[in-house]
């Protein structure tokens, strides 16, 4: 199946659309990074990120890897990784994905099956474009513990409660990390070289960790 994207958007919805044939598009379009699905019981979203989107992601997900690194945490890092239950009819491919807590479970695993296996700690969401499929209720029904959605402005982080997300000031996944602090150096990095900007957090938790 070829997409093609309308010049005034960076999306589609499909409708119609039968779990074989979103399994088969997330295999064909491995080949084509850069293209994100979404899948809700019948309905596909195909999305393009656009430039801010990618550099967000990659930021949100630098803050995630400083402080493991410098915290002796270990990870393991997931990126785009598509997360989808045939027997709920959902997927989707977070912009990054960490385990954190549950990284042992699904250490060296290359096959990692979300009815058996946990699901990721933290996924990372920047939603740029605005997706036409509600995406936080599908992290909900895969049980994605927390969820970072940034839109360009505004961070929120949504904790798994009861199942159910909750907002919160403070990541569970890293509590060293709270909301304001890493709304502070998104805002920083808009005006601040990428080396330095990252060099900065790093000499930032540090401190914090000296300070506990």
């Amino acid at each position: 199946m070829t997409v093609a994207f309308p010049t005034s958007r960076a999306q589609v919805v499909l409708q119609g659309i039968s779990w074989e044939t979103y399994q088969a598009l997330s295999q064909d379009l491995e080949s084509e990074p850069g293209k994100r699905l979404t899948y809700d019981r019948g309905r596909l979203e195909i999305m393009v990120p656009l430039p801010p989107h990618e550099a967000y992601k990659k930021r949100l997900g630098r803050l995630v890897e400083v402080t493991t690194e410098e915290t002796d945490t270990e990870i393991r890092s997931l990126g785009s990784t598509t997360w989808s239950r045939e027997d709920l009819q959902r997927g989707l491919e977070p912009d990054e994905c960490y385990y954190i807590r549950n990284e042992q479970a699904v250490r060296g695993k290359d096959v990692i099956d979300l009815t058996v296996d946990p699901p990721p700690d933290l996924a990372i969401e920047v939603d740029h474009t605005h997706s036409s499929i509600d995406r936080l209720e599908i992290y909900q029904a895969l049980g994605i513990p927390e969820v970072w959605r940034f839109d360009g402005d505004r961070l929120t982080i949504f904790c798994l409660v009861d199942g159910t997300y909750v907002s919160r000031e403070t990541s569970v996944a890293l509590p060293l990390l709270q909301r304001t602090d890493i709304v502070r150096f998104l805002q920083l990095s808009r005006t601040t070289g990428e080396t330095s900007w990252i060099r900065e957090f790093r000499r930032w938790v540090r401190s914090r960790l000296e300070e506990d």
